[in-house]
């Protein structure tokens, strides 16, 4: 049977969240590289509605400039209850009939699998209202079903429940699929008659049952789907449940997580089979890594691209490329533009920024290497400073093939090192070094015989 399509998805994305004491909206706070709004939306997408619908409020700008793809902004001026702001979107698309499918936007954990089993459900139980269910632990808080010989009556909420009411373990998770027909009719009747003082879209389903319509009810396979987030322990709560579905199905598809309590990997990171990850390593944004390769232990890398069997410890990098076989590390900083060529090697605190290193290059160790290009296995040796700023404009640096730049090296651009070139150890390189010469920017030594005994008297003497 073909997946339902419904007619639409509405994401109730208007409240403040006051609870998250921040001045960012509650929904685009973000765990695993996402907004609680992006992760609602990704599953919502999923379903490929028709419309896509998101109920923005407090902080409308905010949340409005994150939508991408078919997802619509529906204000919301005033926020009069989740009833009401159903309403208000379903008057944007007044002739749309079918499924209307409504989710709240502070619910990350939640699946388009999951979506999908609701509006399925729906359907084949041709039902006015079908609801998503969890059965919690604690449901302290939250809508409890009421159901009468295993038929869901109504959802009443925690403020309004009695203590026979709040002993019902099994919980509305504000996730609906509707029939649009029923659903436009119902919220139309909705009152204010309870102890908010607000139009609930729970309200519909005691409507519903009074006028003899279906209400169905699909319990979720994984209570942890249906989980909000009120507050900032929450929704760490809720990364850390986010992380080890992320970091298992890695596993499961054959990377080699050693510490996965230890190991944050972003939803859109994407990882070869064989990769190894040590513990404490973090992998955030579009990062991608190939076969093979070995991160960690201690590092962090923000949308990054590491090549096959290339190995990376204790490094801190972002946007940057590094190639097969490729050694990083310990220490090292990878700067945005940073590229390491295959078999290349960046060493033991080596800061590197917009640098093309190529194949089979190396920067050992105690190297700042910004706006510079290095050729094929050529050598940077420790200590050296690409000075590549005037204090107006940055220059940069070229270094040839089979190139070898001495230890403790300033190199001011711009200057080229041609290939085959060398310079001298301690030299301050201020003009370009012809292919096959050797550079030599310093003083000539000179020893000052008797220096120690005039300036350094032995103790109790005094100087000559």
């Amino acid at each position: 049977m073909p997946s339902a399509r419904p007619a639409a998805v509405i994401v109730l994305a208007a409240g403040e969240g006051t609870r998250m004491r921040s001045t960012t909206p509650k929904v685009l706070h973000a765990l695993a590289g996402r907004t609680m709004l992006g992760h609602v939306l990704h599953a919502a997408e999923a379903l490929d509605p028709e419309h896509l619908l998101v109920v923005v409020g407090h902080a409308r700008e905010q949340v409005t400039a994150t939508l991408t793809g078919k997802a619509r902004a529906v204000v919301q001026e005033s926020q009069d209850g989740t009833g009401h702001a159903v309403r208000v979107a379903l008057e944007t698309i007044p002739d749309v009939d079918g499924t209307v499918v409504v989710v709240p936007g502070d619910s990350p954990l939640l699946t388009a699998q999951t979506l999908q089993r609701l509006v399925e459900a729906h359907d084949l139980q041709q039902a006015a209202t079908t609801l998503l269910t969890a059965v919690v632990d604690d449901p302290t808080g939250y809508g409890r079903v009421v159901r009468s010989g295993g038929s869901v009556q109504r959802i009443v909420e925690h403020k309004d429940a009695d203590p026979a009411t709040r002993e019902i373990k099994e919980i509305g998770t504000s996730v609906y699929a509707f029939s649009a027909r029923p659903l436009r009719e119902a919220l139309q009747r909705l009152t204010t008659d309870n102890a908010q003082g607000e139009q609930y879209l729970t309200d519909v389903i005691g409507l519903h049952k009074d006028a003899g319509l279906t209400v169905a009810a699909t319990v979720a396979e994984d209570a942890d789907e249906t989980r909000g987030v009120n507050d900032r322990a929450q929704l760490a709560d809720l990364a850390r449940v986010l992380r080890d579905r992320i970091v298992a199905q890695h596993m499961r598809d054959g990377v080699a997580v050693l510490d996965p309590q230890t190991t944050w990997i972003d939803v859109d990171v994407q990882l070869a089979a064989d990769v190894i990850i040590k513990p404490n390593t973090q992998l955030h944004g579009s990062t991608t890594v190939a076969a093979g390769a070995v991160l960690g232990p201690d590092t962090t890398l923000t949308d990054c691209t590491v090549g096959e069997r290339a190995t990376i410890r204790r490094t801190d990098g972002t946007q940057a490329v590094i190639g097969a076989q490729a050694t990083v590390g310990p220490f090292s900083y990878l700067r945005p533009g940073t590229v390491l060529g295959d078999r290349g090697k960046i060493g033991a605190f080596v800061e590197t920024k917009n640098a093309e290193i190529g194949d089979d290059s190396k920067v050992p160790h105690l190297s700042y290497v910004g706006d510079m290009t290095v050729g094929e296995r050529s050598n940077i040796g420790a200590g050296t400073i690409v000075v590549n700023y005037d204090g107006q404009h940055k220059h940069r640096t070229t270094v040839g093939d089979d190139a070898r730049v001495g230890s403790n090296n300033s190199l001011v651009a711009p200057v080229r090192i041609g290939d085959n070139a060398y310079t001298a150890a301690g030299s301050a390189i201020t003009e370009d070094v012809p292919d096959g010469a050797l550079g030599v920017g310093r003083e000539r030594q000179r020893n000052i015989e008797g220096w120690t005994a005039r300036k350094r008297p032995a103790k109790g003497e005094e100087p000559a």
